[in-house]
C-alpha cells in the first residue's frame, strides 16, 4: 500500500534534487531485482509450529527470497552509487569544469544556474541508468512488470523532462539562498523547504497523468464506488466520486495497489485496474480505508512536522561538513580555495559539495525515517482495520487476506532480515502486518477500537 505522500515527506529531495532525482521513474521497490537461482531454505519444526499469517506457495517462496535478497544489494548500490558520482563529480573536477562551460555558454547569471543544473542533471541521470535498466529487466523477467522496453524508455524521459523543468529552477532558487545569506543560508534552505513541500504535495495528483492512464472509477467500477462511498462516509475524507479512478496500471505492471493522494482540492482515491476486479472489493475497502487513515489521523501535518524538525538540524549539521569539505578539499576540486571557507559554496560547484554533504545525511538518517514511517504505516493498519468493522463481515480476514495478496502479487520475501527491515523498510514487512491484522480484535467481549467506538 503506497502512501503516496510520502514521497513528498522524503522532502530532503527538494534540496538535493539532482541526487535522487534518477531514482524517482522507479515504479516499486520491488520491481529492483535480478533472478538468482536459489532454493528455499528448509523448515524447521519450530518454523512449521509458528503461526504465520503471510506465506507463499513454494515456487513464488523461492523467486521472493532472491528478489529479497537482490532487493537489499540494489537499495545499497543506489545509496552508494549517488554519493559515489557526486564525489567523483568534484574529485574529477567535472563540477568545476561545468560551472565554466555554464558561464562561457550564457551571459546572464540566472542563466548560467539554469544551464548548469539542467546539465547536471542529465548526468545525474544518465551514471543511474544502468541500475533503472537493470531493475526493469528483472522486473520484466519475473512477471512484475509487463511494461515494453520503449514505454520504459518514454516514461525515463519524461522523468527526465520534468526533473530538469522542475528540479532545475528548485536548485537554482536553493543556490540564491547561499549566495544571498552565505553565513545563515542553512535556515533560508529550511524555512523555503517547508512550503515547497506542501506545494509537491499539492501537486502530485497533476503529475501522476504524465505517467499513468487514469479514467473515472465509476465508468467501469460504479459498484466499487458505492463500497469505497462508505468508507469515505465513515472516516469522513470527504472525497466525491468525481475524484475516484481507476488507473491503467495493467498497462505496466501486474501489481497490485491503491491509494488517496494529493490534499486539499487534488485530494483523491486511485485504485489501479489490476485490484479491481482481482481481489475482493473487502479487501479493496481495506486498502483504501488504510489509505484513508493517513488524513484523517492528519498523518501528512505530522510528518511535515517531524521533517521540519528533523531538517533544521540537518541543514545546519551539512552547512558545517560542507565548510569543512570546502576548506579540506576545495582547491583540489576547484571549487574555491582553503582559506576561503564558506565563501566558495554559493559558487556552481561548491553547491554541488552541500548537495554531496545532505546525501551522506539523508543515507545516515534513512533508519530514523523509516522508524517514523513505520510507526505511522503501523497507526493506519489499525485505523483501516477498525474503519471497516461493520461493513464487511471478517475485518480480519479482509485485512490479512490483503496482504497476502499485496504480498503475493509483488512477491514479497515473507521473512526479510531483521537489519535489512530496520534500516530500508519504510513500511513494517508484509508478514508483521498480516501477523498482527489476524490478531487485532478490540471488540472482543464488547470492546471497541482506538479509533472507533462503535
Amino acid at each position: 500500500m503506497t502512501f503516496a505522500p510520502r514521497l513528498v515527506l522524503a522532502s530532503i529531495s527538494i534540496f538535493l534534487l539532482a541526487a535522487v532525482a534518477p531514482r524517482l521513474s522507479v515504479p516499486h521497490p520491488s520491481t529492483r531485482y535480478v533472478p538468482i537461482h536459489r532454493s528455499a531454505p528448509a523448515s524447521t519444526d519450530a518454523q512449521q509450529g509458528a503461526e504465520q499469517a503471510y506465506s507463499l506457495p513454494a515456487d513464488k517462496l523461492d523467486k521472493a527470497i532472491a528478489l529479497s535478497r537482490i532487493r537489499n544489494i540494489l537499495d545499497i548500490a543506489y545509496s552508494l552509487w549517488g554519493l559515489a558520482v557526486l564525489w567523483l563529480l568534484l574529485a574529477s573536477r567535472w563540477a568545476a569544469g561545468l560551472a565554466a562551460w555554464a558561464e562561457r555558454k550564457a551571459k546572464r547569471h540566472w542563466m548560467q544556474g539554469l544551464l548548469f543544473f539542467a546539465v547536471l542533471l542529465v548526468l545525474l541521470t544518465a551514471a543511474n541508468l544502468p541500475l533503472d535498466w537493470y531493475g526493469h529487466h528483472v522486473s520484466r523477467s519475473y512477471g512484475i512488470s509487463v511494461q515494453s522496453w520503449g514505454n520504459w524508455c518514454a516514461d525515463m524521459a519524461k522523468s527526465l523532462g520534468l526533473s530538469v523543468l522542475i528540479g532545475a529552477p528548485v536548485l537554482l532558487f536553493f543556490n540564491w539562498i547561499v549566495r544571498r545569506w552565505p553565513r545563515r543560508y542553512w535556515l533560508g534552505a529550511w524555512v523555503a523547504a517547508m512550503p515547497l513541500m506542501v506545494l509537491a504535495t499539492f501537486a502530485s495528483p497533476l503529475v501522476e497523468p504524465v505517467f499513468n492512464t487514469y479514467e473515472p472509477l465509476a465508468k467501469s467500477n460504479p459498484a466499487l464506488v458505492s463500497e469505497l462511498e462508505r468508507i469515505v462516509a465513515r472516516t469522513g475524507t470527504d472525497i466525491p466520486p468525481g475524484r475516484m479512478f481507476l488507473m491503467k496500471a495493467s498497462l505496466k505492471t501486474n501489481g497490485l495497489n491503491a491509494y488517496v493522494s494529493g490534499i486539499g482540492p487534488t485530494k483523491r482515491i486511485v485504485v489501479w485496474d489490476t485490484t479491481a476486479g482481482r481481489i475482493p472489493n473487502d479487501e479493496i475497502l481495506f486498502i483504501f480505508a488504510h489509505e484513508s487513515g493517513h488524513y484523517v489521523l492528519h498523518h501528512i501535518v505530522k510528518g511535515l512536522a517531524v521533517a521540519a524538525a528533523v531538517l533544521f538540524f540537518v541543514f545546519w549539521g551539512c552547512a558545517g561538513f560542507a565548510n569543512w569539505l570546502v576548506r579540506r578539499f576545495g582547491a583540489r576540486w576547484r571549487v574555491g580555495r582553503p582559506e576561503e571557507g564558506i565563501a566558495a559554496l554559493p559558487t556552481r560547484a561548491g553547491f554541488v559539495v552541500l548537495l554531496f554533504t545532505v546525501s551522506v545525511a539523508s543515507l545516515v538518517l534513512e533508519p530514523v525515517g523509516n522508524a517514523v514511517s513505520r510507526s505511522i504505516e503501523h497507526e493506519a493498519d489499525v485505523y483501516g482495520q477498525e474503519a471497516i468493522h461493520g461493513l464487511v463481515p471478517d475485518p480480519q480476514k479482509a485485512a490479512v487476506a490483503a496482504f497476502n495478496a499485496l504480498g503475493e502479487a509483488w512477491l514479497e520475501d515473507p521473512n526479510p532480515s531483521p537489519f535489512i527491515e530496520f534500516w530500508t523498510y519504510s513500511h513494517p514487512s508484509t508478514q508483521t502486518r498480516a501477523n498482527f491484522a489476524a490478531h487485532y480484535d478490540p471488540w472482543a467481549n464488547g470492546g471497541h477500537g482506538e479509533f472507533f467506538k462503535q
